[in-house]
């Protein structure tokens, strides 16, 4: 009988350390504060690739949050301080289905309507966001491939600020723009 307790417990031990095993870990320093984000590289490993692949080049150092919804979302990594969108590779395929939901503090990926068209723009959900989930009402979801895991006081002083329309180059006008620039000094891979 004591063989048989000490065995699960040894099995608890190594499923409950393998539920534990964390993603990798991108700290982003940026003009109202610092955040860590930690990505799921498992359900989502081709978002997950291809967002490190973002972050190991330095595209997004020097990027803006250029789109705020307090309520919703909080979205950056495409554009400069001056509004102009930043040449991006390839886009990559959908993880929608990976399960992941758009939670409040989520990470998720900025598309256009082709769910296969995300590149290096990204959201935070500020909120719970179920309409933006797989299967939503276009059938589509936004791939969700992580989670802050510590800075949501930066995250919520982002959501905060007022936005305003502003003129984009090449693009007409932009809305939901903050009226304070907060740009990303540096997205840095912790482990």
């Amino acid at each position: 009988m004591r063989k048989l307790f000490t065995s699960l417990i040894l099995v608890t031990a190594c499923i409950t350390s393998q539920a534990v095993i964390a993603g990798p870990q991108v700290e982003f320093k940026t003009t109202l504060g610092n955040f860590v984000v930690e990505l799921d590289d498992v359900k989502a490993p081709k978002t997950t690739a291809n967002f490190l692949n973002y972050v190991k080049s330095g595209f997004y150092n020097g990027t803006i949050f250029h789109r705020v919804i307090d309520g919703f979302m909080i979205q950056g990594g495409g554009f400069t301080s001056d509004l102009n969108q930043k040449s991006t590779n390839a886009p990559v395929v959908s993880e929608a289905q990976n399960g992941l939901r758009n939670n409040r503090y989520t990470i998720a990926m900025a598309r256009t309507s082709d769910p296969d068209s995300a590149t290096s723009q990204f959201f935070i959900n500020v909120n719970d966001n179920a309409a933006l989930d797989f299967p939503n009402a276009m059938g589509n979801g936004y791939t969700v491939f992580g989670k802050v895991i510590s800075g949501t006081q930066t995250i919520d002083a982002i959501r905060k600020i007022p936005t305003i329309v502003a003129p984009a180059p090449r693009m007409g006008r932009m809305a939901d723009v903050p009226s304070k620039t907060v740009t990303i000094e540096s997205a840095t891979l912790l482990k």
